[in-house]
């Protein structure tokens, strides 16, 4: 758990509530938290749900690994407490894209069981959505697509703590939704989102 190091701070509640944000767009703010190993199709599926969201009016925004590691997390590697502490950020981020009511779309191999717990955990204790996205596919799969050639250099010892190769992955076991990219057309992996967020009141039926 991350110690709270500053004192004398207090949280500072506005006058306008997340009820009051949400209603202004016209939806519910959630995070969508997309797990699965590097080449699962995470960020490819992220990608094509703010495009369905936006064609809707929705407003969403992706919050993507390699993306965050460029910026924000540009001071964390690949090892199990750099991860972890990748995941709590992110986290933290996601949580206040739910406040604002916004869609968060966070695409993170996020490989420890536990670390997605401890997201879902903060999720809960501000009494925000937090819905667990499993990208599914095999390794072999995987390493076939390799669109980074990141599991080639694994495989060469190239890069070390490699999620798959030399790292585990902890898959999710109840997922709100489950994804098998390697059976599913993009367009099938967006409906079913779609028709989850329509169903739990996220987004309005059309």
């Amino acid at each position: 758990m991350t110690e709270q190091k500053a004192t004398n701070v207090t949280w500072h509640d506005g006058e306008i509530a997340r009820e009051d944000r949400n209603q202004l767009l016209g939806q519910q703010g959630a995070t969508l938290w997309f797990t699965g190993l590097s080449g699962s199709g995470k960020s490819t599926v992220a990608v094509a749900l703010e495009q369905a969201l936006f064609q809707r009016g929705k407003l969403s925004y992706r919050l993507d690994g390699d993306n965050i590691r460029l910026g924000i997390n540009k001071n964390l590697g690949f090892s199990a407490d750099d991860r972890t502490e990748n995941i709590r950020r992110i986290g933290e981020i996601a949580k206040l894209f739910v406040d604002s009511g916004v869609i968060a779309l966070s695409s993170f191999i996020s490989p420890y069981r536990a670390d997605r717990d401890r997201v879902r955990d903060l999720h809960m204790e501000s009494d925000s959505a937090f819905i667990e996205i499993f990208v599914d596919c095999s390794l072999a799969t995987a390493e076939e697509r390799d669109p980074k050639g990141l599991y080639k250099k694994a495989r060469a010892g190239e890069i070390k703590n490699f999620t798959g190769i030399d790292d585990p992955y902890e898959a999710p076991t109840q997922a709100e939704i489950h994804l098998h990219t390697d059976k599913m057309t993009i367009e099938q992996e967006v409906d079913v989102i779609i028709a989850y967020l329509e169903q739990h009141g996220f987004i309005d039926s059309q």
